[in-house]
């Protein structure tokens, strides 16, 4: 049967270049991470205790023999060494390993999974397995790229439009109102893989990727100006971070004080503290760090409010 011709206009089709152009383009971070398990036949991983639960979920999934690695304060591997038949899972927490550090860990690890979720921008080492999640930086319900050259295979292909509702929402109504809608959806995302949606791949090419950059390496700049003599953490400035990093010991408490003046700031993964022991490294940066909003949608104005507002929180 041909092609459907004439009757009303769907969306318009983007033709702009899309980042990761040369990645396997799948339906989630997490279905990224299930495809690398199947197609390389993972059995055994190493993973961060200061982590997202849903990875440790997806190994729980495939029946992987995991074993856990401390963070140190550096948000760094405390030790590097793995077992037979070990992979090792490196997060690059707020984008914060250079590529030459990467690429000196990749010489030392001989079966390495770099997750760069929360480093959009940076660019993966040949030859090492490499996962990006696209709605931690941009405006779509869903996607994820994958770099390997373990075999493909074909996959379904994923649908978004159901999962549009709270991206939409948020563009033109407060964030309150769909808060719940995009947690729902984060929570029934798919670890099976499957192909990137036709919709979220066609939004990723509508998407001025320089600009995107450059907003977010302009406003985390911003804040490490204003804030970073202040932070517990020892940040290096990234090109187009995800969000400024800013560990205080009263973390917990600014938290609140924030988003009661509707600057919403995460507790990344409050599994931690709940997993791992009290006075561990791992509770310490899930409780103590402020993941402070950088991206695109603000610049120096909304990013002095923050300042202001984390100041007044320590000096009142």
């Amino acid at each position: 049967m041909h092609k459907e011709i004439g009757g009303y206009l769907e969306l318009e089709r983007f033709t702009g270049p899309m980042l990761h152009e040369k990645a396997l383009a799948l339906s989630s971070g997490r279905a990224c991470l299930s495809y690398l398990i199947e197609q390389r036949g993972i059995r055994k991983i190493a993973l961060p205790d200061f982590n997202c639960d849903v990875v440790e979920a997806v190994c729980r999934a495939h029946e992987l023999d995991i074993r856990f690695y401390p963070v140190g304060a550096d948000l760094r591997p405390k030790a590097l060494k793995t077992e037979d038949d070990e992979w090792f899972y490196l997060v690059n927490f707020y984008g914060q390993l250079p590529a030459d550090e990467l690429q000196s860990i990749a010489e030392r690890v001989p079966r390495l999974i770099v997750d760069n979720a929360q480093a959009y921008f940076d660019l993966p080492l040949k030859g090492v397995d490499t996962l990006y999640t696209c709605r931690k930086f941009l405006g779509v319900p869903d996607g994820g790229f994958v770099y390997t050259d373990a075999p493909e295979r074909e996959l379904p292909a994923d649908e978004s439009r159901e999962r549009m509702d709270f991206v939409l929402g948020r563009f033109e109504r407060p964030a309150g109102e769909y808060f719940a809608a995009a947690a729902q959806n984060n929570e029934a995302l798919s670890m099976e893989p499957k192909r990137m949606s036709a919709l979220t791949e066609n939004l990723l090419h509508a998407v001025d990727y320089e600009r995107v950059k450059r907003i977010r390496t302009e406003n985390f700049r911003r804040l490490h100006e204003g804030l970073g003599e202040r932070n517990l953490l020892k940040v290096r400035l990234t090109e187009g971070g995800y969000a400024y990093p800013l560990m205080l010991p009263e973390g917990q408490t600014i938290r609140k004080k924030l988003i009661e003046q509707k600057i919403f700031v995460p507790m990344l993964w409050p599994n931690v503290p709940g997993q791992q022991p009290e006075d561990s490294e791992a509770c310490r940066l899930a409780e103590q760090i402020l993941p402070l909003p950088c991206d695109q949608r603000y610049g120096a104005e909304e990013m002095d409010f923050i300042i202001r507002a984390v100041r007044d929180c320590l000096n009142p």
